[in-house]
């Protein structure tokens, strides 16, 4: 699970450079590209997986393997949900909607305000989903059943990541 959302998204932004990559140069350029951006998200995906082992060390071992697996596949997406949200705002140059702009001057601290709701919301987009993982076994099984079909799906992303690798690698003799 730590490779997928990265996976997912690299693949996006990959057809929305396409057309321009290959505009500016050739298709061939565009499928480099292409394949440089899956072998970094590869790369992302090996750090991930490493800090999110660190951070199951600190998971209770009290609870059963599949309750630490998904809380911890919740905790990856939960934050490359964010990760993608964060670099989509910028890369579309969405601005701040007026009403949040004026409710923060509101306030007559905006930097405070800004940084409580951030971390309000992280709060919530975290805590709701761990509590629910942790609390409901509904819950739990249909996490546990995402993550079985999604696992299929990563394994035709490593495909992609291997035929990047051997692109990369042939374009670079």
């Amino acid at each position: 699970m730590c490779a997928l959302p990265l996976h997912i998204w690299t693949i996006i932004l990959a057809f929305r450079d396409f057309d321009w990559v290959t505009a500016r140069t050739n298709s061939w350029d565009a499928v480099g590209v292409v394949s440089y951006g899956l072998l970094f998200a590869l790369f992302e995906s090996v750090m991930i997986f490493f800090a999110v082992t660190l951070v199951g060390l600190f998971v209770s071992a009290k609870w059963e393997e599949k309750r630490r697996i998904a809380l911890l596949s919740l905790l990856v997406i939960i934050w490359s949900i964010w990760s993608m949200f964060n670099q989509a705002y910028f890369l579309n140059e969405w601005g701040t909607p007026d009403w949040l702009t004026n409710l923060v001057i509101a306030t007559g601290r905006p930097l405070v305000a800004l940084y409580a709701l951030a971390f309000g919301l992280s709060l919530v987009t975290v805590s709701l989903p761990i509590f629910m993982t942790l609390r409901s076994e509904k819950f739990l099984n249909g996490i546990q059943e995402g993550i079985e079909r999604l696992s299929l799906l990563m394994l035709l992303y490593l495909v992609f990541d291997a035929a990047a690798i051997v692109n990369i690698i042939i374009r670079n003799i």
